[in-house]
């Protein structure tokens, strides 16, 4: 019996690869040629000529984004290259195409080089409706997604960071709502200070948590603290944060607290340090591929609510609730950008699709296949495109929802054809 990384490599091997592209109109006879490619075809570019948005109408763009990496943080394996990030690439626009009926292909890039990056993503507008940057390495990440979405009129979104922020933001609100606590009020300690670790917190903070304390390699992070370890967007966040400047090792910190997440390393939540948390006690270990504690582990130290990133487990907290529908959302109103706002609509959309009554330990945040996750977060973010003035277009939110939800049942019938 062959174990998973057997089978992944027959699989990818057997179909050399995970994406094919085909087309959306038929090609039978002379006449199809002739409307699909040339003379027809002259008509739709005449018209994108004189109204270049347009082209979200007559071309692939207007469905079209891009999973862009240079290869610099692939997963947990590093630095691996270019040629090697483009299975996890292309997974994700599989995950694109599946869970929200986008469009996307995979675009690694040769070059490891932060100017260069930035300068071959923006001559590569005309093709996308968005942009996803992907396992690029810290702190270069900041800047290339801050210089793209200053140059870019389409949506840029770094997916390590925000929609690891937007999933851990929805697990935490349904399981402070099951423990009764207020998100202002809580304790909460953030172990891991890089890319994922520092969008969570500008999240929670703009979520309306009062006491959040991050930790790095060498303990309790605060305000005045060496700077010569510290990137911009830290101190930033350290203006926010652990306002008290406690100083200590993560065991010294989380004695007390309400809330520990990880997006650090495998192991470093033991049963000692969950012991001497608060009552009702929120543990989200959310290092890949081995959280920081196992949810058996978490849950036998007395942890109330336990999520981690596996699939495996109760409560995973896992990006693909995120990207999709956010994606769908935001290019159905053809988003110039992707905002705090937004942003703040996709996980208030995740969580509250369980209601009270319904919520439980082992389910805080809705699971991977739930139909009704792409759907509500488009809908939301949709929204929220609208009211902040980043949209080109109205559309009404509810038809995003249950177009997202119809286009997705039939793609998932299509799907179960595959061999």
């Amino acid at each position: 019996m062959m174990n998973l990384n057997e089978e992944s490599l027959k699989v990818h091997r057997e179909h050399n690869g995970k994406l094919a592209t085909i087309p959306k109109a038929k090609l039978e006879d002379a006449h199809d040629l002739s409307v699909l490619y040339t003379p027809g075809v002259a008509e739709p570019c005449r018209k994108i000529k004189d109204d270049k948005d347009l082209s979200f109408e007559y071309t692939c763009r207007g469905n079209m984004v891009a999973v862009v990496s240079d290869g610099t943080r692939v997963l947990g394996l590093g630095n691996i290259g270019p040629e090697a990030g483009i299975p996890v690439m292309e997974g994700k626009s599989v995950l694109y195409k599946v869970f929200a009926d986008v469009d996307a292909i995979p675009v690694c890039l040769d070059t490891s080089d932060k100017d260069k990056f930035i300068e071959t993503v923006r001559y590569l507008q005309p093709n996308f409706a968005g942009i996803n940057l992907e396992d690029i390495e810290s702190p270069k990440c900041y800047d290339i997604e801050d210089a793209l979405i200053e140059k870019m009129d389409i949506p840029v979104f770094h997916d390590d960071q925000h929609g690891t922020a937007i999933a851990c933001a929805a697990a935490l609100l349904g399981a402070l709502r099951l423990v009764k606590k207020d998100i202002a009020e809580v304790k909460i300690v953030a172990n891991g200070a890089g890319a994922a670790g520092t969008a969570i917190v500008r999240l929670l903070l703009n979520l309306g948590a009062k006491h959040i304390t991050m930790i790095n390699s060498k303990g309790a992070m605060y305000e005045g603290m060496d700077m010569s370890r510290i990137n911009r967007v830290q101190a930033e966040l350290l203006k926010e944060t652990n306002l008290e400047k406690k100083q200590g090792s993560l065991a010294d910190i989380a004695k007390g607290a309400d809330v520990i997440l990880g997006v650090s390393k495998p192991g470093v939540f033991t049963a000692d340090i969950i012991k001497n948390m608060n009552k009702d006690a929120i543990v989200l270990a959310m290092a890949n591929p081995d959280p920081e504690t196992s949810y058996a582990d978490a849950k036998a130290a007395g942890a109330r609510v336990v999520g981690t990133g596996r699939s495996d487990a109760p409560n995973q907290v896992n990006n693909v609730l995120v990207f999709p529908g956010l994606f769908r959302g935001a290019i159905d109103v053809r988003a110039r950008k992707i905002n705090d706002e937004m942003k703040k609509a996709a996980v208030y959309a995740i969580a509250n699709l369980i209601p009270d009554e319904e919520l439980r330990e082992d389910y805080v945040i809705p699971g991977a296949f739930d139909p009704n996750v792409a759907p509500a977060v488009a809908a939301a973010v949709a929204k929220a495109a609208m009211d902040t003035g980043v949209a080109r277009i109205k559309v009404d939110p509810e038809d995003v929802r249950k177009e997202t939800l119809e286009r997705t049942k039939k793609l998932r019938e299509i799907l179960k054809t595959i061999r």
